[in-house]
């Protein structure tokens, strides 16, 4: 088959979340299949970085400035148009998928994130996916609900906005899937007579091995990109409102937060009693393996939370909230632990920390449910059934 693939970041190198879901994807379709990606930039040096994704497959690849970029979303303020969907818009970009599109007969077009689908929402003859991975008109709307005002009107406009397009852009597709369950409800209720799939993410299980060395019984560690507004609140209000009844019980528990580019609110807790951060690292298994527990405290969540799926892969038990908890296809109080209040989420830590055999129990379990429900196999199944089956009946789709 010919594949396009279209995704608003340049999946490589695959470092984060999203990036990290399309290179798994991109690279499993390039072995069988022709694959041209077509993406955005915000950088040469971006542009560069991205290179080795040329070595399998066709890269059209167009840089977008800050400043245009920014202009574009302004723009979109007053208009029915979402802002991100302008950010993400590059002129230069959608005049060469068009002649791209027009001369290369693609079979299957698999478009990643509803910021993009715009430039072939309207493309006719290919079979065409939409990953929505996240509905992400409804981390705008949670955004809302924690942001000041005039910040948190911004943010709920935004929602509303892209809830519209996203049930808008669906109708141009054969296929929309979703990377849980929940996010999949939401589409649902759209009530958009279009095949809906789940596509979960997956965790690299031969890399994140099981932790074989020493790990230091009074350690908790977080992972994840700290610029990320989400991870930022969460692990902010965790070290003010939770690690302080952790220590009081344990005085000598260690927090490590772990992920690049931290905000300036997250480089505060470095002052913090126990916590350090530690910024970007070239590798987070050794900081993972040597953790009694990995938390996920975060109150914002959409979709699945990969540091979960990495932490449970290499069999460290994970205390995740409930928000966090809903992306990941396990079972809690089997897989890994969801608390609710700080007070909860203290004592669970604190029993886990405390009880070496629940430990590894809930660390066995954890790289089990890995094993079983966010393998590799399991989701690259699923987008071979997807671009492989026959166009369903209208009548059948859900």
């Amino acid at each position: 088959m010919r594949i396009l693939f279209l995704s608003h970041r340049l999946p490589y190198p695959p470092s984060h979340g999203s990036k990290i879901r399309c290179f798994n994807i991109i690279s499993h379709l390039a072995r069988h299949h022709e694959v041209t990606v077509a993406s955005l930039a915000r950088s040469e040096a971006e542009v560069e970085a991205g290179r080795p994704l040329s070595h399998s497959t066709k890269l059209i690849v167009e840089t977008i400035s800050p400043i245009a970029a920014l202009a574009r979303m302004i723009a979109r303020v007053p208009t029915p148009v979402p802002s991100a969907i302008g950010y993400f818009h590059s002129p230069a970009l959608a005049r060469r998928l068009r002649d791209e599109i027009a001369r290369s007969a693609f079979d299957v077009i698999f478009v990643h994130c509803a910021f993009v689908a715009h430039y072939v929402a309207d493309v006719r003859g290919p079979r065409k996916i939409l990953d929505f991975c996240d509905m992400d008109s409804h981390k705008w709307l949670a955004y809302a609900r924690f942001k000041r005002w005039p910040v948190g009107a911004g943010y709920a406009l935004e929602g509303r906005k892209m809830r519209r397009a996203e049930a808008r852009l669906a109708r141009h597709f054969d296929i929309c899937t979703c990377a849980t369950q929940g996010e999949l409800e939401i589409l649902r209720s759209y009530n958009v007579p279009v095949e809906k799939r789940c596509l979960p993410i997956d965790v690299d299980t031969e890399y994140f091995q099981t932790a074989s060395e020493r790990y230091d019984p009074d350690s908790l560690v977080f992972v994840g990109r700290m610029d990320y507004f989400p991870n930022e609140e969460g692990i902010v209000d965790f070290c003010r409102r939770t690690l302080p009844l952790i220590r009081a019980r344990r005085p000598k528990t260690t927090l490590t937060i772990v992920g690049a580019d931290p905000s300036a609110a997250v480089r505060k807790l470095a002052g913090v009693p126990g916590v350090t951060v530690t910024g970007i690292v070239p590798d987070v298994r050794p900081y993972l393996s040597r953790s009694a527990v990995a938390i996920a405290p975060l109150r914002i969540a959409r979709g699945t939370q990969t540091k979960i799926l990495e932490a449970m892969a290499m069999g460290v038990p994970t205390v995740a909230s409930v928000a966090s908890a809903g992306g990941v296809d396990a079972e809690p109080g089997r897989d890994l632990l969801v608390a609710g209040t700080p007070e909860e989420f203290a004592a669970t830590v604190v029993r886990l920390l405390e009880d070496p055999a629940e430990r590894r129990r809930l660390g066995d379990a954890g790289r089990r449910c890995m094993m079983a429900n966010h393998s590799p196999a399991k989701a690259m199944r699923i987008v071979d059934e997807i671009i492989g089956v026959a166009r369903p009946p209208t009548s059948s789709r859900a």
